[in-house]
């Protein structure tokens, strides 16, 4: 087996984080920009809409990539198209009127929009292969705390991200986002080009195709593992939940400004998070830790919305903020140990593909249900004669049924799950297998 080399992984980790920050500053940067100047709130949703599904779409093709050529070929060219990407679209914006970006309709706005989205979608390949390199990078023993380091440098990008793109459009428009995105990823590539990854040898008579049906094959033949991932996306399902309403929710109970800053120290949750695993890691077995911390989550989700209260929104969701790494680690942790190494691209990947399809799928049909249903049902509706004396009442309350329930739901499916065959097979494959990097 290759000695795990941390000083490569960690260098690996901070120009990963450096390039995070600046793809999800353009994302948000460009989803800012648009409502001020459109104030269109369909613009908005459209951008969203084009990332994740995106994201869904291109996951399995990304895996097939990350298997079939270098780890750090992969990190480079991923940085280089989306370099690439952000200059065309700094060039097209400054080129254009700036009345091409008060018009929702213009195609200069959708131009830009899309080729910054295209930009932001070739970064995925980096996370894909980033997980892999934890398996080869890392001994057996330490890989749940590098996962919980990946999970702290997800939400460092999320937090600066918050801070800084907000800032950077008022200030400067999206010239100064993108000259600052062309100059940190300018940076990322040259680091990265001083960086020696090292891997396993390759299998150079593989053919270089996506190979979906051998993927899926191997997923089948890991007792448990398909199991797993359709409980992932089931839970993604529950959480394109919280991407519909959850900001309705807590501007309804506080100011936009009091709500951005409470996100800002929110997120440091999953700082917290990834370093408490960095440092205790995940036991012995990390099926085990998923569902048990699912059944928080949920708990925590249903508990939080029965008073309308801001302390128990932030409490709430800061248990919820910080535990999360934890179930993205475990599942990580577990297909690094059951998937051979020179398949994992894919089956990351796969997974991915399969996982964020079931949250814009949830966004876009809970949204309509809240709005006609859920808001009349506890604002003059039955729901408010039946339970408004205790539960409350008005539309507020009825975004707060959607989550109690959605909470009820996700701890049923999750104490199921831990009393199921293929949670136990799951749990007997991980601590038979053997450790995928061979020597």
């Amino acid at each position: 087996m290759i000695e795990g080399n941390r000083t490569a992984f960690y260098q690996v980790l901070i120009n990963t984080l450096l390039v995070s920050v600046m793809n999800f500053t353009v994302w948000f940067a460009i989803t800012f920009y648009v409502y001020l100047q459109t104030r269109s709130v369909f613009a908005t949703g459209v951008i969203s809409g084009i990332f994740l599904v995106m994201t869904a779409l291109t996951g399995i093709w990304f895996g097939s990539l990350v298997d079939h050529f270098p780890k750090k070929t992969v990190l480079q060219v991923s940085a280089l198209i989306s370099t690439i990407l952000y200059a065309v679209a700094l060039a097209v914006y400054l080129a254009a009127p700036r009345t091409e970006f008060t018009d929702p309709t213009s195609p200069v706005l959708w131009t830009v929009v899309v080729l910054l989205m295209l930009g932001v979608i070739g970064s995925n390949p980096r996370a894909i292969a980033l997980s892999t390199l934890v398996t080869v990078l890392i001994e057996p023993g330490s890989r749940d705390r590098a996962n919980g380091l990946v999970g702290t440098a997800s939400g460092t990008s999320i937090l600066v991200t918050s801070v800084i793109s907000g800032l950077l459009v008022a200030f400067g428009g999206m010239t100064w986002v993108l000259m600052l995105a062309l100059v940190v990823l300018g940076g990322a590539l040259l680091h990265l080009s001083l960086v020696s990854l090292p891997e396993p040898a390759r299998d150079t008579t593989q053919k270089r195709e996506v190979d979906l049906r051998g993927t899926i094959r191997l997923v089948r033949s890991v007792p448990g593992l398909p199991a797993l991932i359709v409980f992932s996306a089931f839970n993604n399902l529950l959480g394109g939940i919280f991407m519909a309403l959850l900001d309705a929710y807590g501007l309804s109970l506080v100011s936009v400004q009091v709500w951005g800053l409470l996100w800002g120290f929110l997120s440091t949750g999953f700082i917290l998070g990834g370093l408490m695993i960095a440092r205790t890691g995940l036991s012995a077995n990390p099926v085990r830790v998923l569902l048990a911390i699912n059944l928080v989550l949920w708990a925590v989700t249903a508990l939080f919305p029965l008073r309308s209260s801001v302390v128990l929104l932030c409490a709430g969701l800061f248990v919820y903020m910080t535990l999360a790494p934890y179930a993205e680690a475990a599942e990580q942790t577990i297909l690094q140990k059951v998937v051979p190494y020179e398949r994992q691209g894919r089956v990351f990947g796969f997974a991915q593909s399969v996982e964020q399809a079931a949250s814009p799928l949830t966004a876009f049909l809970i949204s309509p249900l809240a709005q006609f249903f859920f808001i009349p049902f506890m604002t003059d509706g039955a729901g408010a004669r039946a339970i408004g004396d205790w539960f409350g009442t008005g539309a507020e309350r009825g975004l707060a049924l959607v989550f109690v329930l959605t909470g009820i739901i996700g701890l049923i499916a999750t104490t199921a799950a831990l009393r199921s065959r293929p949670y136990r097979r799951l749990s007997s494959r991980y601590a038979e297998a053997p450790d995928p990097v061979a020597s």
